[in-house]
């Protein structure tokens, strides 16, 4: 099984970078060795795809476990090159990829007041003299908060979750009370909804379709932020995420017992858009296709994304975002201080873990430390020496990275499906990540990256 394996993902890697491809006994090394990563009885993984990029060429891509666990009906589906995953927050950053042509073709300006696209006066109440701006959006200093909530029904316009007096506002607890829009970060998952709304009103359309005309058609990318709208859709290539842990009531891990699904449980049941969506005015909500977590794509896909934005925006098709626009959108927008007056960097949810900070993406500056007893810091790799930019993601059993070096071109891609125990319960050695994360990284920066 493991040599099939392995000879699958060489068979993946002679159709683009044949000639880069890791010598097949480095491959099957490395692949036994991400094996033991997923079927640890200390953190099993559902399924694991890679991908890893040496100098700007792919030298060895791998799926192992099962897209869909087997039930008592049916058989495991084993995880392939087609697989694709609900990615978590990687979805912010391919979002910022839209945003950005956007940005590029004059339709959105970073430093105009957002009220000017949304259409209403925009403000936090705390500071109502302080507008807010796509880049404050897309670096997590727009002054907004989770506690009052992220994704809405497609019934409810914005407007009355974010103004005062709003049938949605209650407390007003998407506001920061005491941090200034531009001043602090605070990582936001709504900051996403409210970029796909301002998507929308600047372009006329459903922000699930703008993304798939401004970056997933040109790039010829089987990928969508719903699922029943885009194609070619193979709802059979959609991975189900899992969990050992009760997916309501108490949320109690059990190790010891049964995977439990998540989301994407398309085994059960077929995929249907939110109630309500053939009523949904556009402009109003892109909260609604989970631009901060629902993008559907495969590991591979997500490795053409990697070298087209290595390669200056362009892939094997067309120029997708110009050069310039790349750079801008990788700028250092912000970094951890340390008097705590930059942000937080370290609530008690993500363990120190942000640092720095590009337009949608996040900047890994090799940062370890122990705080409180805990390892703490972005280090993706032991002992450190891998810098970078990219993302993370982590949801309902969900765990991604997306990063890679742009001077050197060298990037790893990870996607798992499930963890089968609390990785809280497990914290890195030399991050703020859990250990099955750093093991994962690691065996790809070893043994693909740095292989000779």
């Amino acid at each position: 099984m493991k040599l099939a394996l392995t000879m699958l993902a060489l068979s993946i890697l002679s159709t683009t970078a044949s000639a880069a491809a890791l010598p097949e006994p480095q491959a099957a090394g490395l692949t036994r060795q991400l094996q033991a990563i997923v079927s640890d009885p200390a953190m099993p993984l559902a399924s694991l795809s890679v991908v890893a990029i040496r100098h700007g060429e792919i030298v060895y891509a791998q799926q192992l476990g099962s897209k869909r666990l087997a039930t008592a009906t049916a058989p495991a589906q084993p995880a392939d090159a087609n697989t694709m995953y609900r990615i978590a927050s990687v979805s912010k950053f391919v979002t910022a990829l839209g945003t950005m042509k956007m940005v590029e073709q004059g339709r959105l300006s970073l430093d105009a007041d957002i009220s000017d696209y949304l259409g209403y006066r925009l403000r936090n109440p705390h500071f109502p003299d302080r507008p807010i701006t796509l880049r404050m959006l897309l670096t997590h200093t727009s002054s907004l908060r989770d506690e009052g909530g992220f994704k809405w029904a497609p019934d409810v316009n914005l407007k009355d979750v974010l103004v005062p007096g709003g049938r949605f506002y209650g407390k007003g607890d998407m506001w920061s009370s005491t941090q200034a829009p531009g001043t602090y970060f605070e990582y936001v998952n709504f900051n996403w909804g409210i970029i796909a709304t301002v998507m929308e009103r600047a372009g006329g359309e459903r922000f699930d379709r703008l993304m798939r005309r401004l970056v997933f058609d040109p790039m010829r990318l089987k990928a969508g932020f719903y699922l029943a709208d885009f194609a070619p859709a193979n709802v059979n290539d959609v991975a189900t995420l899992y969990r050992k842990r009760e997916k309501d009531g108490n949320e109690v891990w059990d190790p010891n017992g049964p995977w439990i699904a998540q989301a994407d449980d398309f085994g059960n049941e077929a995929p249907a858009g939110p109630a309500g969506l053939d009523r949904y005015v556009i402009g109003t909500n892109g909260s609604i296709f989970g631009p901060q977590g629902s993008l559907r794509i495969s590991a591979n896909e997500l490795a053409q994304i990697m070298l087209m934005l290595m390669n200056g925006g362009r892939d094997k098709h067309t120029q997708v975002l110009k050069p310039e626009t790349v750079d801008l959108m990788f700028s250092r927008q912000w970094t951890l201080g340390g008097a705590g007056n930059e942000g937080n960097g370290d609530s008690d949810y993500f363990h120190g873990l942000y640092h720095a900070w590009g337009l949608g993406n996040q900047h890994f500056i090799d940062v370890s430390e122990v705080k409180n007893g805990r390892a703490s810091g972005d280090r993706l790799v032991e002992g450190g020496g891998f810098t970078g930019v990219g993302h993370l993601g982590w949801s309902w059993g969900l765990n991604a990275l997306f990063v890679f070096d742009r001077q050197a071109k060298n990037g790893m891609i990870y996607v798992s499906s499930g963890v089968g125990a609390n990785p809280e319960l497990q914290p890195g050695k030399f991050s703020s990540e859990a250990r099955f994360q750093e093991h994962i990284t690691d065996a790809l920066y070893r043994g693909a990256i740095m292989a000779r």
